[in-house]
């Protein structure tokens, strides 16, 4: 399948709502199930991924209800899990699947997981390791590198553990671990990355403290149940705010976005480089929110790197094509972990926006892009790749002619109607 898109000199105004936030929206559910009693998450993301740690859950006996963007879990906490009798299939969602790593170590049971194609090329000994040094009992493909994965529920003891990249997703499922492991758990991050799994486990009730870049969790915690107000996704947020600064004579209000200050590189990045917004604070518990105003502006290249990667990884893909459209020269560099993303996204946005007649060229952690340059209609390859499908529908704006895009439906993981939205902010 492709969408063909061609645009006349566009303008967008208007306001939308981006779904949930799809790494709160995971973890609601994951919290939810390991809690006892019922949990209610409002704002769900109904993507794919998140659909599929719901798919996982009830295999393993949890009860789930979905009703429009409400989602209500009752359980009786992990003791009342059940081994399930089929492969837990975690789709596309590398979140999914190492998270739930961390979660099964210390069960009772026997589990197996596995996803799609690209699932089964991406990067598991980073969790597996740690996860072994607690004593958990994880076999698959490379000696665990790769999915299937196995997972015998084994006790598990606290591990004193330096994180030797940021990486949220590591992070977490050594934190879950560490909620059955006997004693207490301590990992030292050099560069924060994203702190989701910290805010809520506070707010389901958890002793976790944080200080310094130590985060300290003492093992045999029960979680009780609590309700979820899911913020809108920015990492999704961030291809509509590109869509407005590059498009003439747009101004576009995206309302109830987390700003999560771990999250929030790419406001920096379009500060950096000139970008006009306004950004006014929600009253909300736990995850900070915001409305964001953005305005089509003249943008300027900058320079990208070092503790700023880990805080707009996914939306990297976005800054590129914005550079094309900036004055000088935009360097992105330590963003290493593109490589082992859905696809290699360091090759894949290379390869897809020079078809364009973008002036930019790969290097080993990153890309260099020159810029202003024009844009030409082009096919474009999604990879199957949810953040460059977007990215390939926000150039489409800037093309002098038809963009067709592959395999356009990889954009429901995280952004189900995006060029639906998008189209409706059309003038």
């Amino acid at each position: 399948m492709t969408l063909k898109l061609n645009y006349e000199n566009p303008s967008l105004r208007g306001t939308v709502q981006v779904p949930g936030d799809k790494s709160i929206s995971h973890r609601a559910i994951m919290f939810g199930a390991m809690a006892s009693g019922v949990t209610k998450v409002e704002g769900f993301l109904l993507g794919d991924d998140c659909l599929s740690t719901i798919s996982c859950f009830r295999k393993l006996g949890v009860e789930i209800s979905l009703t429009g963007k409400q989602v209500t879990i009752s359980s009786q906490g992990k003791e009342a899990w059940k081994e399930p009798e089929e492969v837990l299939d975690t789709g596309n969602s590398g979140t999914t699947t190492r998270l739930m790593l961390g979660i099964l170590s210390g069960t009772s049971f026997h589990t197996v997981m596995a996803g799609d194609e690209s699932i089964a090329k991406r990067p598991m000994k980073r969790i597996v390791n740690p996860l072994r040094e607690m004593g958990a009992d994880i076999r698959g493909r490379q000696d665990g590198q790769y999915t299937p994965l196995a997972v015998q529920g084994a006790r598990l003891t606290a591990i004193d553990y330096t994180m030797p990249v940021a990486s949220a997703q590591v992070k977490s499922a050594i934190l879950l671990a560490a909620l059955e492991a006997e004693g207490k758990t301590v990992i030292t991050e050099p560069v924060s990355s994203r702190d989701h799994t910290e805010i809520m486990l506070k707010h389901f009730g958890a002793d976790i403290t944080r200080q310094n870049g130590v985060i300290e969790l003492k093992g045999g915690q029960k979680l009780s149940a609590a309700n979820v107000q899911v913020p809108g996704d920015i990492s999704s947020a961030a291809f509509m705010i590109g869509a407005a600064l590059i498009t003439e004579n747009s101004e576009v209000t995206l309302t109830n976005v987390g700003v999560n200050p771990t999250r929030t590189g790419i406001l920096d990045v379009i500060e950096n480089m000139g970008a006009s917004y306004d950004l006014k604070e929600l009253e909300v518990e736990g995850e900070r929110a915001a409305n964001i105003t953005v305005r089509s502006s003249k943008l300027t290249g900058t320079e990208i790197g070092g503790e700023l990667i880990p805080r707009l990884i996914d939306e990297i893909p976005l800054i590129a094509l914005l550079a094309t459209q900036a004055e000088g020269t935009t360097v992105i560099k330590d963003a290493e972990e593109l490589r082992v993303k859905e696809t290699d996204r360091i090759a894949a946005v290379v390869a897809e926006l020079s078809k364009m007649g973008a002036d930019i060229e790969a290097t080993e952690d990153g890309m260099i892009i020159n810029g202003p340059t024009p844009l030409n209609g082009a096919e474009m390859n999604s990879y199957g790749d949810h953040r460059l499908g977007m990215m390939a529908a926000v150039a489409a704006l800037k093309a002098g002619g038809q963009v067709e895009i592959h395999d356009p439906d990889c954009i429901s993981v995280s952004y189900p109607d995006f060029v639906g939205q998008l189209n409706s902010l059309l003038k």
